[in-house]
């Protein structure tokens, strides 16, 4: 007598033949806004997706590419949205602060950016940069260090953002307790040794990131015009 095939067995097929990249770059970013980089692992994949270890790495080499991939594809559409014929000035403004949203609501991006700066979605980000600063007329003997100083500026940002975000994952306080005790710390200096940072202390407790970002950004838009 012939045994029909369990349906268990279909059923695994079936979720293999629907696995992709795309799928499991999907869950893997779940993943990491769920737990950080450390939640990240194969198994927790192949649980998550139903699925084994052979469909899994018939797409993808390691976690490593994984979370590569996860991070080309947040950039990716963050970087969407640039069109052309919008204004340069707004669209840089606007590009800055969309990775800066971006890795605020994905704060293992802002870590994983720096590691490989060969990586698509930090050379895209670079391009869109350094086109809009030739569109804002920057000379190209000089639009190098201006774009490397906005790509700088930014990631140095998304790298501070990065590690408060681990702190707090590891159980350590969180953004207004972390600034309310460097406050603390800051007003107690001495004011005839530090007048400028003891001044600020209540700036540093009450300032907003973004709008602190922004700030800085238009900083740099600023002195582009000399540039140009």
């Amino acid at each position: 007598m012939v045994k029909k095939a369990a349906p268990t067995t279909t059923r695994s097929r079936r979720r293999t033949d629907s696995l992709s990249r795309e799928v499991i770059v999907q869950a893997a970013t779940e993943l990491l806004d769920g737990g950080g980089e450390s939640a990240l692992t194969l198994r927790a994949l192949t649980a998550r997706l139903n699925t084994g270890y052979g469909a899994i790495y018939h797409h993808v080499a390691d976690k490593g590419d994984v979370l590569a991939a996860a991070t080309d594809d947040v950039i990716a559409r963050l970087l969407a949205p640039v069109v052309e014929g919008q204004d340069p000035r707004e669209a840089l403004r606007a590009l800055a602060l969309g990775l800066f949203d971006a890795i605020d609501a994905h704060p293992w991006v802002g870590a994983q950016l720096p590691r490989e700066p060969w990586r698509p979605a930090l050379l895209d980000f670079y391009e869109n940069v350094g086109r809009l600063l030739d569109a804002l007329g920057v000379p190209e003997q000089v639009r190098f260090d201006a774009a490397g100083a906005l790509v700088n500026y930014v990631l140095g940002v998304a790298g501070q953002n990065a590690a408060h975000a681990r702190r707090r994952a590891g159980g350590g306080p969180g953004r207004a307790a972390f600034l309310d005790h460097a406050a603390g710390q800051w007003a107690q200096l001495d004011p005839a040794r530090y007048p400028i940072v003891h001044a600020a202390a209540t700036q540093l407790r009450e300032h907003d990131d973004r709008e602190q970002f922004l700030v800085g950004v238009d900083i740099f838009l600023a002195g582009i015009k000399s540039l140009a």
